[in-house]
């Protein structure tokens, strides 16, 4: 306070101090917006990588499990350009052969000369029996049989790898450059066969639509359980099979700027969900209430009500991992809660109830202490 000054002009002096521009961080926090979630309430992370240099070439390079991981249709055409582009490049391959051999060239006519019209009142049998003759000739010559044009060769590449046979083409002893294509196409259809067939089943028994069944409750709630301030939220699998070796994970997401003046926008701290005393394992067969005791080492030990409800900043991401029963895979299924998703003074009301021969469980719910 200034010497000599009046009550009014201190009033007027406080006002101007108000608006005067050393607390702008005052005001953007006030108008700033609600962050976006890290984590959705389906699991998705909302992560987007950009500038990332020879992301194809990394991709390509596992391919495998790119396979895997993309989209069903793409799964389709990759399946479909597989074996087309293999099918045609053998194909290709058998023509060219047989183009080089001379396979490809008409057969000689067998018009009638003068002196054939002459003898033509010769018997049949010995002409019948020369040109059968001929015809094994050229036969055993021929690298292939009854492949004379691109299309037959291409049809001969897909009954060889696919293992049609119709016996109506076939290579022959002649060209040993053709029963070596032959040996290459058996050996590149097996390869493709196998990665194929490999991708497709672990795409199918990917056990991601496995989380479909496994639910988060839409809120947490902070209240008081056997005398203790605890933050709960509830979990439950709407299937008959079980998740063996279930267990839980939580972390707190928040930016935090460190003493040297480093900004962190997701600094994430574990929220104890029992890793000491192990009841961060579960059973779940109905529907378990997951426990953070709010204790001196909890993030939240200095979070009351009024802070909680005003913290735009705050994210709790919460994972449920086992193994699916049926395929013995490893399953993750994520959530997340932000601050006006925890709601202060609330519990969950009891969904396990007792019958004659069985539980029943019902829907998630909860309700003002």
């Amino acid at each position: 306070m200034l010497r000599g000054e009046s009550g009014a002009e201190r009033s007027k002096r406080k006002s101007l101090s108000s608006l005067s521009p050393s607390a702008p961080h005052e005001r953007r926090g006030q108008s700033r917006r609600p962050r976006r979630r890290f984590v959705g309430k389906d699991g998705r992370c909302n992560v987007t990588f950009v500038n990332m240099s020879e992301r194809g070439q990394r991709y390509l390079t596992d391919l495998f499990t790119t396979c895997v991981d993309i989209r069903w249709r793409w799964m389709l055409v990759v399946f479909t350009l597989s074996f087309l582009l293999s099918w045609l490049l053998f194909g290709f391959t058998f023509w060219l052969i047989a183009a080089a051999h001379g396979d490809l060239a008409a057969p000689a006519s067998s018009s009638s000369s003068p002196s054939s019209v002459s003898s033509s009142v010769a018997p049949l049998e010995p002409v019948e029996e020369s040109s059968r003759v001929e015809t094994v000739a050229e036969t055993e010559e021929r690298c292939f049989q009854q492949v004379n044009s691109f299309m037959a060769a291409f049809l001969f590449s897909l009954e060889t790898q696919t293992s049609i046979g119709y016996g109506f083409r076939s290579v022959t002893e002649a060209c040993p450059l053709a029963v070596l294509a032959v040996v290459l196409q058996c050996i590149v259809g097996c390869i493709i066969d196998a990665f194929i067939i490999g991708a497709v089943m672990a795409k199918i028994a990917k056990p991601k639509k496995r989380n479909e069944t496994l639910v988060f409750s839409d809120v947490a709630v902070v209240a008081m359980r056997d005398g203790k301030l605890c933050m709960m939220w509830r979990v439950g699998n709407l299937r008959r099979s079980h998740l063996v070796e279930a267990h839980v994970r939580a972390q707190l997401l928040k930016p935090r700027v460190t003493p040297e003046g480093e900004f962190l926008p997701l600094d994430n701290a574990d929220l104890n969900v029992g890793f000491d005393t192990g009841t961060d394992r579960i059973f779940l067969v109905s529907p378990v209430t997951i426990v953070h005791e709010i204790d001196e080492e909890s993030p939240f030990f200095e979070v009351d009500k009024h802070t909680l409800e005003g913290d735009k900043e705050l994210e709790v991401v919460v994972i449920l991992e086992g193994m699916v029963e049926a395929t013995a895979m490893t399953t993750q299924c994520r959530s997340s809660y932000l601050a006006s998703e925890i709601l202060w003074g609330h519990r969950f009301e009891p969904v396990l109830f007792e019958r004659k021969n069985c539980y029943q469980d019902f829907e998630f719910k909860f309700q003002n202490e």
